[in-house]
């Protein structure tokens, strides 16, 4: 395999993982690589404008390409094509926010996000990825994908910090609500996150990989129509899977 085509991912993983400009030195120690080769790589994403100088000796930092060439790229990817309008009308049939998440290296991440004309809104964008897995119902279907071993080895490593007052921050409880969600099949976070909201979550496969759905509402409107928002995901979680070639 190419070694400047891995140089250059990790160029941009650097400096997603540091957020801020970074010097060739830095980016040199970082990378592991010779300082000619840090050099070679970073002069030619100058060159090609995915890079610029943020003023002389201060370091270096990603241009607005990369989001610009990502953006096209997921506004045309064909699974979102697909998703989208299966998303819209599950949006309107329950008046909630819907998202679509894909499962990729531990993380969830959002692909598509849908939100219906009422005030609760769905606070991520496309690209986010999904955070406090252990408190939303997105990364509780994701945790329930995990083996027992890599759900312990997950639950080791955070803190299960309380964000309101019904936050679950018990390892045993969290473990033996996954499991149970698993043998129904979809997974809720009530008001975990956010106070007065209550988000279902469903879990699919769909071209080998996993994928999240979640509808999210007010507590009070979304435990009214519980029943049929499960209904729906599991309908639409089917309906995307039928998609599958």
């Amino acid at each position: 395999m190419s070694k400047i085509v891995f140089r250059t991912l990790d160029v941009f993983e650097s400096f997603a993982r540091h957020k801020r400009a970074l010097s060739l030195t830095e980016l040199m120690k970082f990378l592991d690589i010779p300082i000619s080769s840090c050099h070679d790589v970073v002069q030619a994403l100058v060159v090609r404008g995915y890079l610029y100088e943020v003023k002389p000796r201060g370091g270096f930092y990603p241009t607005a390409r990369m989001h610009e060439l990502a953006k096209v790229i997921v506004d045309n990817d064909p699974v979102t094509e697909r998703a989208e309008p299966v998303l819209q009308e599950l949006c309107l049939a329950l008046s909630a926010s819907v998202s679509l998440a894909k499962a990729r290296d531990k993380q969830l991440t959002y692909l598509v996000v849908c939100n219906p004309p009422n005030p609760l809104r769905f606070s991520v964008t496309v690209g986010d990825a999904v955070r406090n897995l252990y408190a939303t119902s997105a990364g509780k279907a994701f945790l329930g994908s995990f083996s027992p071993e890599e759900q312990a080895s997950y639950l080791a490593g955070i803190q299960m910090t309380p964000m309101t007052p019904y936050t679950t921050t018990s390892r045993r409880k969290l473990l033996a609500e996954l499991k149970a969600s698993e043998q129904r099949g979809w997974y809720v976070n009530r008001e975990e996150t956010f106070e007065d909201a209550l988000t279902v979550s469903t879990r699919f496969t769909w071209n080998g990989a996993v994928y999240v759905v979640t509808a999210a509402g007010t507590l009070t409107r979304m435990d009214r129509q519980l029943d049929q928002a499960v209904a729906l995901l599991k309908a639409t979680a089917s309906k995307l899977q039928q998609h599958e070639h």
